[in-house]
């Protein structure tokens, strides 16, 4: 862990990140009282296996469509929403 000002990492801002992108955990201080931490997060994925993505989707909710669209039609105000049509830049 190492213990910057804020000023440091305000200059030093792309380092820091790179340092904390390789694991380093940073401790920011303001007139010398430590004020925030900066660490890297979690692993991050950028790849979900398919598997992975059919097993959360069968355990999802289901969508009841009409109730979905009476709520928005309660939250948006008439003129904003998009004619039955389905064209957005036709206003009714």
């Amino acid at each position: 862990m190492k213990v910057i000002t804020q000023r440091e990492l305000a200059a030093r801002s792309k380092a820091v990140l790179d340092d904390v992108e390789a694991g380093e955990i940073y401790h920011i201080t303001r007139n010398g009282t430590e004020i925030a931490e900066v660490r890297p997060l979690g692993a991050r994925r950028r790849f979900v296996p398919v598997e992975e993505l059919q097993r959360k989707w069968r355990n999802a909710p289901r969508i009841d469509a009409t109730r979905m669209r009476a709520e928005a039609d309660e939250f948006f105000a008439a003129e904003d929403r998009v004619g039955d049509d389905g064209n957005p830049w036709e206003r009714t």
